[in-house]
């Protein structure tokens, strides 16, 4: 990583719904510790080279500052523990694995309904899983 950032978010471009959400993680980012990266990207690529097409836009990423990849719910845990005043909240996340895969999976199934629920400006296309 460069500079003060230690871990990239890699986030569908093509989805309204996962640029709304990645705001909401940047601006609790005060710090800048995190840098985002569209999955469609040269660099997303490259970041994502080792999955499949379709793994890559199945749900969001994290590269750490160690250059590990963590994906959907997995990648929780660790981009909490880089937000300032995350810890509790990645402790919650390390100690319901399960519950946390589970409901980022929920969310992003569901993700083309969320703006309409949440009456937010954020449109989402559903994609073939």
């Amino acid at each position: 990583m460069t500079g003060r950032a230690r871990g990239v978010v890699l986030y569908d471009a093509d989805c309204g719904f996962c640029k709304w959400s990645l705001g909401k993680i940047l601006a609790w980012d005060r710090p800048g510790r995190l840098r985002a990266v569209a999955i469609q990207s040269a660099e997303g690529e490259r970041l994502l080279a080792e999955l499949s097409p379709e793994a890559k836009l199945a749900s969001w990423h994290l590269v750490d500052e160690a250059g590990t990849l963590h994906s959907a719910g997995a990648a929780a845990e660790p981009l909490a523990r880089m937000l300032p005043g995350g810890r509790p909240l990645a402790a919650v996340f390390r100690a319901f694995p399960g519950l946390t895969e589970g409901a980022y999976h929920y969310v992003a199934e569901n993700r083309d309904r969320w703006p309409r629920l949440l009456r937010i400006n954020a449109s989402c296309e559903p994609r073939q899983r």
